[in-house]
């Protein structure tokens, strides 16, 4: 399917990209909003008077980023996501983005630096990110803060994640496409799981796999009367 959609940039203007899910809409987002505007510094001016195309939720729509990753900030979940980027996994968009629909506290790249962000549909811009160029550096930061570290690999001795208790405060360490976690990671994790399969592929989609346990931390822990409703209205000026 051909289509085409405005996209934030990370300068803040739009630029027109190619398909995605969402191109059988005509239009993404609001248009400028209609009768006074609200007085909450919240909001962005350009955006009340241009209108709001952006990847968020109804619930965000207008608001500046400062406004909005200051909200999140009070809504993140206590688990952290990282995932290792030896060889330049394209999977670390997809991460990114799951991570910031589950509020994960920070999501963590492990190896090189630079990473593709088309996958993340600009929500790295709502997202904390920390980079470590091995993963040591990612168990001084755990350690540090008291979180738990949980390999996800399907390896000898690892705990079905489907009927495991994952630790609240935790960081979800995660492989790249194709070999899987280093033998540093596996040595730093406290815990490893895997994830139940019942065909021929001897592996699955990391992207896939970090959307499958970090629900799961959000099944066991997560305050679900807190969630975005599917139809979440635009907040009025109060």
């Amino acid at each position: 399917m051909n289509g085409r959609m405005d996209q934030e940039t990370s300068e803040g203007t739009t630029e027109v990209v190619g398909p995605t899910e969402w191109t059988y809409r005509n239009e993404v987002g609001v248009g400028p909003w209609e009768g006074p505007w609200p007085t909450d510094d919240r909001y962005d001016p350009e955006l009340l008077e241009h209108g709001d195309r952006r990847n968020v939720v109804d619930a965000y729509r207008y608001w500046r980023r400062e406004a909005i990753v200051a909200d999140l900030d009070e809504r993140r979940h206590p688990f952290h996501v990282a995932i290792e980027n030896f060889q330049h996994d394209h999977n670390i968009g997809t991460v990114v983005r799951t991570a910031n629909a589950f509020a994960a506290a920070a999501v963590h790249i492990v190896g090189k630096r630079r990473w593709n962000r088309r996958g993340a549909m600009v929500t790295d811009r709502y997202q904390h990110l920390h980079h470590h160029p091995q993963v040591s550096g990612l168990v001084d930061y755990a350690t540090e803060r008291g979180l738990t570290i949980v390999a996800v690999d399907n390896t000898p001795g690892a705990q079905p994640v489907e009927t495991v208790r994952l630790p609240r405060e935790c960081v979800l360490l995660f492989g790249q496409e194709g070999p899987g976690l280093s033998e540093d990671a596996q040595q730093a994790a406290e815990l490893v799981v895997s994830i139940a399969q019942f065909g021929s592929t001897r592996s699955i989609n990391a992207g896939v796999a970090a959307g499958i346990v970090m629900h799961t931390w959000v099944r066991q822990h997560a305050d679900l009367s807190a969630a975005w409703g599917a139809h979440s209205s635009i907040p009025s000026d109060s």
